[in-house]
């Protein structure tokens, strides 16, 4: 068994250790704070680690949940709610959350990306041809795509437009409600 990171016992060495991790990828602020706490050799050495590096903007809730929503949605093809949920997970606040997703509303066709994925999980699963989907086929379709986070009545008026019958699916999906 492993013993962990290296615990370090002064604010400088904590400060560098973070702006390194940083360095790697960006940290919400809950994310950062567990990454103190488990370096830190004393637990009172992370708090001010973590306001100088909130003081400096090198932790920023807003900002990485922009840039969090902005890699979710163009890089992975994620709807708004999966995005919304891995940020709450990650401790973000629900008005970075909204705001963020709000920003990106305007430059996100929803639709588009949910025929992509469509036309992917046909690929991935050998059908050329959508009109060859039965009713088990659609509903493995239909919770792919709510799993990445699309509305369901937006997933359901593709699925129409494809000439696949949505009557079999649950009318609302769970994040919806």
């Amino acid at each position: 068994m492993g013993r962990g990171p290296r615990q370090i016992t002064t604010e400088d060495e904590l400060y560098a250790a973070a702006v390194g991790a940083l360095a790697r990828r960006a940290y919400s602020v809950l994310e950062m704070r567990r990454y103190l706490d488990r370096r830190a050799g004393d637990g009172a050495l992370a708090a001010p680690v973590l306001g100088r590096l909130r003081a400096e903007g090198l932790v920023d809730d807003a900002r990485y949940a922009r840039q969090f929503a902005r890699d979710r949605s163009a890089n992975r093809r994620q709807g708004h709610f999966r995005i919304a949920r891995e940020l709450r997970a990650r401790g973000v606040a629900d008005r970075y959350i909204e705001a963020a997703l709000d920003e990106l509303e305007p430059e996100t066709d929803e639709a588009a990306m949910i025929r992509r994925r469509i036309q992917s999980w046909l690929r991935r699963h050998s059908m050329a041809d959508p009109s060859a989907l039965d009713q088990r086929r659609t509903a493995s379709l239909y919770q792919s795509l709510l799993r990445a986070g699309f509305p369901g009545d937006r997933i359901r008026a593709e699925l129409h437009r494809l000439g696949r019958s949505a009557e079999s699916l649950p009318a609302q999906d769970p994040d919806e409600e």
